[in-house]
């Protein structure tokens, strides 16, 4: 009768975690795929490593997506947001600004950012520099990390929506399952 009800245990619990998982992997996909509005009055690009003064693949696709969406809304400013870890020759929001100024993004339309070490603290801190008349923004972020972002800065009081980029293929699996433990502890810590 132990053994049954053991492998019941089991069951259930494997069962809800799978149910679990698959909630979190729905979130993740409806806040990725939704389309940006247009004419927002910020971005804000969330810092990843930088390797010496090299961006990593994750910073780098970032970036390259709120240029794209900088290109085409010329009266969105972005602020470049991270700080500078070990390993790091310069600040993440340097290496942003230095990428969106690659894609021909004015420097005057670039807040730099660069004491934050943590999501939370990239959108806290970037919250303290938008323009006062911002009301609408987004979060330029890889695809696995847009609904944590978007959950942080809707508690944060900010109207912000996801600006999706790719996650480097070399990173899918590790960057998902980490972001599933990463959504959880925020449940358990803000809910």
């Amino acid at each position: 009768m132990k053994k049954k009800q053991l492998r019941s245990f089991i069951l259930i619990l494997l069962s809800s975690g799978l149910i679990y998982t698959g909630f979190l992997h729905y979130k993740i996909h409806q806040y990725s795929s939704a389309e940006p509005p247009q004419n927002a009055d910020y971005i804000i690009v969330l810092g990843a490593r930088v390797k010496g003064t090299v961006p990593s693949l994750a910073l780098q696709y970032r970036a390259d997506a709120a240029a794209e969406y900088l290109k085409k809304n010329p009266r969105t400013v972005v602020i470049a947001s991270g700080g500078q870890g070990p390993g790091e020759d310069m600040t993440e929001a340097e290496a942003i600004s230095e990428i969106l100024q690659n894609h021909g993004i004015d420097e005057s339309r670039i807040i730099k950012e660069s004491k934050s070490t943590s999501t939370i603290e990239n959108i806290t801190y970037s919250k303290e520099l938008l323009p006062a008349h911002a009301k609408t923004g987004l979060i330029a972020t890889n695809d696995f990390h847009v609904y944590r972002s978007c959950l942080i800065a809707r508690n944060l009081g900010l109207d912000a929506k996801g600006l999706s980029a790719k996650t480097p293929k070399v990173a899918v699996l590790k960057s998902f399952a980490r972001e599933y433990l990463a959504i959880t502890n925020y449940y358990v810590k803000n809910r």
